[in-house]
């Protein structure tokens, strides 16, 4: 699942990856900070996450100025961003706009 050979696909693995540090922040750092008296964890998997998450808009800045995408869509995956759960439902449109890129690649490539 995680490539990185298309900016689509680069962009479909690192939100990905930031889904899973956010729920690993939220669900396992937290409470062993608050339940365990654990502050390393937050700091540990936060900074992860924070640089994931830098990475992540930075790649959805490069969608709307490279590749001309709306700024209705750098919102929707800038908001899915701040939700629990919320990338991995974005994770079959990020799919497909994948698949339309390789296809007018490969249509590009063929001619």
């Amino acid at each position: 699942m995680l490539r990185y050979d298309t900016p689509t696909a680069h962009l479909r693995s690192v939100a990905f990856i930031e889904g899973i540090s956010y729920l690993t922040l939220l669900l396992i750092a937290m409470p062993l900070k608050y339940l365990a008296d654990s502050p390393s964890a937050v700091r540990i998997v936060g900074s992860l996450h924070g640089l994931l998450f830098i990475w992540l808009m930075l790649l959805i800045l490069q969608g709307m100025r490279v590749h001309s995408r709306s700024f209705g869509w750098a919102l929707r995956l800038g908001i899915a961003s701040l939700i629990p759960f919320a990338m991995f439902f974005m994770d079959s449109r990020l799919r497909d706009e994948d698949e339309e890129f390789r296809r007018a690649l490969a249509d590009k490539q063929a001619q």
